[in-house]
């Protein structure tokens, strides 16, 4: 039985120049379940407002981490990753896709329906189910193979937040910090709209549903549930009190995203005493723009600035062996 495994990542410019960038960033936040917005309404605010002015700032940022040889970091990790699985895997054809841009789902699936496979079976590579990210790459993904004569056996792979592999790549990963070194410990995850996780519910909103203490029937695909369950998970096996850290949500578009924010809760923490920070980004299974540059360098500025003496980051998992054993294990 042939079996095709598919890792898919969210995408990146093809260059570091603002009409790439634009091109990116357009083909991002027009999808519908980025912006959930009148199709009307989010046509003029990405087109007229939103992709002109950030494809400037966003295309200086992409010069900064782009390699002149293997280009986008979030593009190279995850090429780097299907490399390793490849050979951990040799019953399997191993692939990665793009959500967005290149490579993109459709030449990639293309190429693997030539091969007449048994079995695909697809892994967005984001531990918490959100629709704009797992959602966005079903809906493109069902479009893409609806038009199919031959339809192979397709396996999704929605969530892994609280795989114990994953976890343990992770753990792996914060070996090389000393926890009881830190003030507070920040667990700081990409956010979204406070409409997203709401719109799990039928009959009711996120806050309603405890989201932030335990994983039930109802929230078990609620983005911030998953979150605060996967920093429990991995605040149990580092030994790190419910006191000492903290969930945090980064990158908004607008302050109607879910909070904390992680720059205000940075900016605001030396007043307090703590000095000392450290920050896992356990959203991110790949470095790219939100770790490297938001907060290697922009968080850990502000956070200076504020009177903070410190600030690490523990590294994503990019293509570390225990991350391709999660993966392994996850798919099985």
């Amino acid at each position: 039985m042939s079996k095709t495994l598919l890792i898919v990542n969210l995408g990146t410019p093809n260059k570091p120049t603002y009409f790439s960038v634009y091109k990116y960033l357009r083909q991002f936040l027009m999808d519908g379940r980025v912006i959930n917005r009148n199709p009307i309404f989010r046509f003029i605010l990405v087109n007229l407002i939103i992709v002109p002015i950030r494809s400037f700032t966003s295309s200086k940022v992409y010069k900064e981490v782009w390699d002149k040889d293997t280009g986008s970091p979030l593009l190279h990790n995850t090429k780097k990753l299907a490399e390793k699985l490849r050979v951990k895997l040799p019953d399997y054809n191993v692939e990665f896709a793009m959500r967005y841009q290149n490579p993109s789902l459709e030449s990639v699936l293309n190429k693997i329906l030539v091969n007449n496979p048994d079995e695909i079976i697809i892994l967005p590579l984001f531990p918490h189910y959100a629709a704009a990210t797992t959602g966005s790459v079903y809906e493109e993904i069902s479009r893409i193979i609806s038009k199919k004569w031959v339809v192979p056996k397709i396996t999704f792979i929605n969530q892994f937040y609280d795989n114990e592999k994953f976890i343990d790549a992770w753990v792996e990963k914060a070996k090389k910090f000393d926890m009881d070194a830190y003030d507070k410990i920040i667990f700081s995850y990409h956010g979204i709209p406070n409409s997203h996780v709401d719109n799990v519910y039928e009959d009711s909103m996120c806050s309603d549903h405890d989201c932030e203490t335990k994983i039930t029937d109802k929230n078990k695909f609620c983005y911030k549930a998953t979150t605060y369950e996967t920093t429990k998970l991995l605040a149990e096996r580092l030994n790190i009190d419910e006191s000492k850290y903290i969930v945090t949500f980064q990158s908004r578009l607008t302050n109607k995203w879910l909070t904390p924010f992680t720059d205000t809760v940075l900016e605001s923490m030396p007043k307090d005493g703590n000095k000392n920070i450290l920050v896992f980004s356990p959203a991110f299974t790949a470095d790219c723009l939100e770790t490297i540059i938001e907060i290697g360098d922009e968080y850990k500025e502000l956070f200076i600035e504020s009177g903070g003496k410190n600030l690490d980051y523990v590294e994503s998992l990019n293509y570390s062996d225990s991350w391709a054993d999660a993966i392994i294990d996850i798919i099985n």
